[in-house]
């Protein structure tokens, strides 16, 4: 009998212990002993700061819609690993998950048995493996596959593909992608293969001046043809269409209209409540709450709006908090499952430096938004945001959800 989803998630939770590795030779190894999925489909390839999951899940609604059989593969995850790989418009089934994961497991453990030391596959790499060799074996013709972290060693960056998609840079993980855009950006754009299609979306100029020495034609998407979406994922529906029609060399009007109206993707500014409004968004550094402040002026108005936030603690929390400080008349601090959150009391602290309205400490997530719900009343409005761990846990049922820290 194959995996259950539970076997599955065991293992790869318990590949967490190796962390993070980069480079590109564990990952060919794996594939070819998996018979090289990646090369009996075309990708289009998503990297970015911020919208890569948005992007992928809308361009893949977009193919869909116009007959194209389409799979795909982000990460995070929000309640299981199950998540991160799609067929068509449904994640993958949980028992097929885990005979998938399996297969990819028993594939990893040969080549452990050839590196040396003690380098063995890591938990991204067996999962990127894994969502190559499912969507291979369902037939899917086009994939889109969202990187992981950076570009030119994440483990996606075996699929040279036609389409690569470059949605935003914002200063994230200096620690592995450098301290400035301009080294982030050449990071993330060392996806792009030599004569392919780069579609980006809005950049700031030191990032336009990396995309201009690339090997690739380069189109921008146009923001005006971001359907009827509300704030950045607008922007992000554009950056979609435009990598589809990229692809396919055109593009159905009313196929897309559809597939406007067909995505969704959850945890980011996802409408979970009314009475007050409730929204949850899982945006996790400055650029990406700032995106999240514009969308909330437009989606909240006049409303009172009290803010739930956790950060973790490699993030510029207080860059984060400055973007809401404004918009805010109250806050509750809380703290993810994930190890590395900050305290709640950290939080309130930088809040009130920054000379927020009054706040609140709660440490359960789920008691959190109960509270902020109270404080804005029927006729305000509630976001929970700062990390997708925050999400993750707030779309579970309390003490559900399997712990992970990449």
């Amino acid at each position: 009998m194959s995996w259950s989803l539970e076997r599955a998630e065991d293992h790869l939770l318990s590949l967490e212990l190796f962390g993070m590795k980069f480079g590109l030779e564990r990952m060919r190894r794996l594939l070819t002993a998996l018979g090289s999925p990646q090369q009996a489909f075309r990708a289009i390839h998503v990297v970015g700061t911020n919208g890569k999951s948005s992007t992928v899940r809308m361009a893949a609604a977009i193919l869909e819609a116009h007959g194209v059989r389409t799979g795909a593969y982000l990460s995070p995850h929000l309640a299981t690993f199950a998540e991160r790989i799609r067929i068509g418009d449904a994640d993958l089934d949980p028992d097929r998950f885990g005979a998938v994961v399996e297969r990819a497991a028993s594939a990893a453990a040969k080549v452990d048995r050839t590196l040396a030391g003690d380098e063995h596959v890591t938990q991204f790499e067996l999962l990127t493996a894994a969502a190559f060799s499912e969507l291979a074996d369902r037939g899917v013709e086009v994939a889109v596959v969202e990187a992981g972290l950076g570009g030119r060693h994440d483990a996606t960056n075996v699929l040279a593909a036609p389409v690569a998609v470059l949605t935003n840079v914002g200063l994230e993980h200096t620690r592995w992608l450098g301290p400035t855009l301009t080294d982030i950006a050449r990071e993330k754009l060392a996806v792009v293969a030599p004569g392919s299609t780069l579609v980006v979306g809005p950049l700031e100029p030191e990032v336009e001046a990396e995309v201009a020495k690339v090997d690739a034609r380069v189109l921008r998407a146009n923001a005006a043809e971001g359907a009827p979406l509300q704030g950045f994922q607008r922007t992000n529906f554009a950056v979609a269409r435009a990598a589809a029609a990229a692809l396919l060399g055109g593009l159905d009007d009313a196929a897309v209209l559809r597939a406007a109206s067909a995505a969704t993707v959850p945890g980011r500014f996802e409408v979970v409540g009314e009475a007050p409004l409730t929204i949850y968004d899982g945006a996790h550094n400055p650029s990406g709450i700032a995106a999240l402040a514009s969308a909330l002026r437009e989606a909240v108005g006049e409303r009172r709006l009290i803010a739930v936030l956790s950060v973790l603690d490699d993030k510029d929390a207080a860059a984060m908090l400055r973007e809401l400080v404004d918009l805010c008349s109250g806050a509750v601090f809380t703290a993810s499952q994930n190890p590395r959150a900050l305290s709640p009391a950290t939080l309130a602290s930088l809040w009130s430096q920054l000379s927020g309205p009054p706040g609140e400490i709660e440490a359960q997530p789920h008691e959190a938004v109960r509270v902020a719900r109270e404080l804005a009343g029927d006729d305000g409005a509630v976001v929970a945001t700062g990390s997708i761990y925050l999400v993750a846990d707030l779309l579970s049922a309390p003490g559900t959800r399997r712990r992970s820290v990449l």
